[in-house]
């Protein structure tokens, strides 16, 4: 499939990916070329956070948990449509809390804080504010997605989130 396709053809007719793709994916036409579905990136995921996703190609679900970034993904890719070569991170997403956030509307929450293993979601002190999320320390492992009562954290690329600023 052409990235052309991908690109505008997918979005106009749903066949987008439903998600994001596991941590060290190739770029998007990249990954769908070089990716067999054989599913061993599913099956050895440790932490049970990948799926399966339209058209047979894996995902990664924040709502099932957080990434470790532990690797077992990128080795089980015979194929290599993951790897971990000439990576510096995993991926470039970072959370972005919306304005469903609880604590925007003045309730106590603090979930996606408490749960964070970077340490990367604060409140400013003594105010009832929607989170900030610290892009330095952020790495995008989802931990504060599924935790949410409000739904209203996502993990978006790095750089729309820097464009929709």
């Amino acid at each position: 499939m052409s990235a052309a396709r991908l690109s505008r053809r997918s979005l106009l007719f749903g066949s987008a990916p439903a998600g994001l793709r596991p941590p060290w994916a190739l770029p998007e036409a990249e990954f769908i070329e070089a990716c067999t579905g054989c599913r061993a990136c599913v099956e050895r995921c440790p932490e049970h956070v990948l799926r399966i996703g339209s058209g047979g190609f894996p995902l990664f679900d924040p709502q099932l948990g957080e990434c470790t970034f532990c690797g077992d993904c990128a080795e089980a890719c015979a194929p290599r449509a993951l790897t971990r070569e000439n990576a510096a991170r995993p991926w470039n997403q970072l959370a972005i809390v919306d304005d469903a956030c609880l604590a925007a509307h003045g309730v106590v929450c603090g979930s996606c804080r408490e749960i964070c293993p970077e340490s990367a979601i604060r409140f400013l002190p003594g105010t009832l504010s929607k989170p900030a999320v610290d892009s330095d320390r952020c790495s995008g492992c989802g931990a504060c997605v599924g935790v949410c009562p409000a739904g209203a954290i996502a993990l978006r690329a790095e750089q729309a989130q820097a464009e929709a600023t």
